[in-house]
C-alpha cells in the first residue's frame, strides 16, 4: 500500500509504533544514488556525511563512472559503496584495477550484483562468480553487500534465486533488498530467508520521497514483481495513493520499523532508493525526525 501523504508534510507516527525505534531507523538508514554529472553537487548540498551512500551502475554509464563517484564522495567524507556489476567486469585484470582504485580512494564497501547487460563483457556472468574472484584475490573491503528479492525477479526462477542467495551469503556481510511496496511480503520473505540458514543482516529497500512519474517509470523497469505490475496497471488510479507532493514511504516505514532487530527476520535498517531526489528525500527524513523529537519533548 502506498502512502497518501504529500512529500512535504511530516507524518505522525501511529500509537502502535514506538518513537525510539522509528527515530533510530530514520537516523541509521542509507541512500542509493545514481552516478549522474550533477550527483556529487547534489549530495554535498543535501546529504549529511553520517548517511552511507550506495552508487548504482548501468551498462550505459559503465563501472568507471560509478567507481569515480565513489572515490570522490569518499574524499568528501562519505561512506560509499559502489555497485560492482559482474557482467560489466571484463576480466581479472579489470577487477584488479577496480579494487586498487577503490583501495586508493579509501572506499571500504561494495555491493556486488550481476548487472543488467544482456551479454557479459568477459568471464563473469553473475554476482557469485565475481564474489568468488574477489575472495580468491583477497580484498580490503570491510562490507560486501548482495541483493535480496522479496518479490522474486521477473527474469530468474524462484528456486534459482534462493540457491544463489545461499551460495552468495558465504562471501557477503549484508543483504540489500529490491523495492517492495508491501511490508507483509518483505517480512515473510525475511523469515523464510532466516529459516533457510541465511542470517546476514538485511537492509530493506524502500523508495525515497520521489515524484509519482519517476517512481512508476523506474519501478516498472527494475524487474520487480507485484509492486511494479500494480503500478503499471493502476496509473489511471494514482489519485488514490498520491497527493501533488508525490510519494513518501511513511506507511512502509511505520510498519517495518518495529520489525528491525527481530530475531526471526534479521531485518536491520532501511535503504532508500532516492533516484537522486536528494533534497526531497532528505527534507522528508529531517521533518519526520523533528516531529518525533517534538513529540518526545512534549511527552516528558
Amino acid at each position: 500500500m502506498l502512502s497518501e501523504h504529500p512529500a512535504d508534510v511530516p507524518a505522525v507516527a501511529p500509537p502502535s509504533v514506538r518513537r525510539q525505534p522509528l527515530a533510530d531507523a530514520l537516523r541509521t538508514l542509507s541512500y542509493e544514488i545514481l552516478p549522474f554529472a550533477s550527483t556529487e553537487d547534489a549530495v554535498l548540498a543535501n546529504v549529511p556525511r553520517s548517511i552511507p551512500l550506495s552508487i548504482t551502475t548501468t551498462q550505459a554509464k559503465g563501472l568507471e563512472r560509478t567507481v569515480d563517484l565513489a572515490v570522490r564522495l569518499s574524499a568528501h567524507g562519505y561512506a560509499t559503496a559502489p555497485h560492482l556489476a559482474a557482467r560489466q567486469v571484463r576480466d581479472r585484470r579489470h577487477l584488479e584495477d577496480l579494487v586498487a582504485r577503490l583501495a586508493a580512494g579509501k572506499v571500504s564497501s561494495v555491493f556486488v550484483i550481476g548487472g543488467d547487460a544482456d551479454t557479459p563483457a568477459g568471464e563473469f556472468a553473475d554476482a557469485l562468480g565475481l564474489l568468488r574472484a574477489l575472495e580468491e584475490r583477497g580484498h580490503h573491503f570491510e562490507r560486501v553487500g548482495i541483493g535480496g528479492y522479496p518479490e522474486g525477479h521477473a527474469a530468474i526462477d524462484a528456486a534459482l534465486i534462493e540457491q544463489a542467495m545461499r551460495d552468495k551469503a558465504a562471501y557477503a556481510t549484508h543483504i540489500v533488498t529490491q523495492l517492495c511496496f508491501d511490508s507483509a511480503t518483505t517480512v515473510a520473505w525475511a523469515r523464510r530467508l532466516k529459516a533457510s540458514g541465511v542470517a546476514l543482516p538485511v537492509q530493506v529497500g524502500l523508495p525515497g520521497a520521489v515524484s509519482r512519474q519517476k517512481l512508476i517509470r523506474i519501478s516498472a523497469g527494475l524487474g520487480l514483481g507485484q509492486s511494479a505490475r500494480f503500478l503499471k496497471k493502476q496509473q489511471n488510479m494514482l489519485w488514490r495513493f498520491f497527493l501533488p507532493g508525490g510519494y513518501r514511504p511513511d506507511r512502509l516505514v511505520n510498519r517495518l520499523a518495529p520489525r528491525l532487530g527481530e530475531r526471526d527476520t534479521a531485518l536491520h535498517r532501511f535503504h532508500l532508493f532516492t533516484f537522486n531526489e536528494l533534497e526531497r528525500t532528505e527534507a522528508w527524513r529531517r521533518a519526520w525526525l523533528d516531529r518525533l523529537s517534538t513529540a518526545h519533548e512534549e511527552g516528558r
